[in-house]
């Protein structure tokens, strides 16, 4: 069952029933607001999340995400919450400073 700790949301921990499920989904099944301006398409860089561990639960970079990688947008411990999917275990993650909504509390 794959799960995940939002360090700078209080160490809020979600899990999901689902396997192989996309972080965004599965934040979203879990009623956190995450910022997503493309709708979740991968074309564009705001809803990334910082991996702090459990990078190898984690599915391979997806086209979209090399992409930005490339152009330096997503920086190597960064994923595109969208596109990235956790194939198992927990993963810790941490909103970026830029990916912040005004309206949520965060721990940092």
């Amino acid at each position: 069952m794959p799960k995940i700790v939002v360090k700078n949301l209080d160490n809020k921990i979600i899990s999901s029933n689902e396997m192989s499920v996309s972080i965004l989904k599965m934040l979203q099944d879990n009623f956190i607001d995450w910022m997503h301006a493309c709708g979740g398409k991968g074309r564009c860089t705001t809803c990334k999340a910082i991996i702090l561990e459990g990078e190898e639960n984690l599915s391979p970079l997806t086209v979209h995400e090399k992409r930005f990688a490339e152009m330096n947008a997503l920086k190597a411990n960064e994923r595109l919450t969208c596109q990235c999917i956790i194939e198992k275990g927990e993963i810790i993650i941490k909103v970026p400073e830029t990916s912040k909504l005004p309206h949520m509390k965060y721990s940092d």
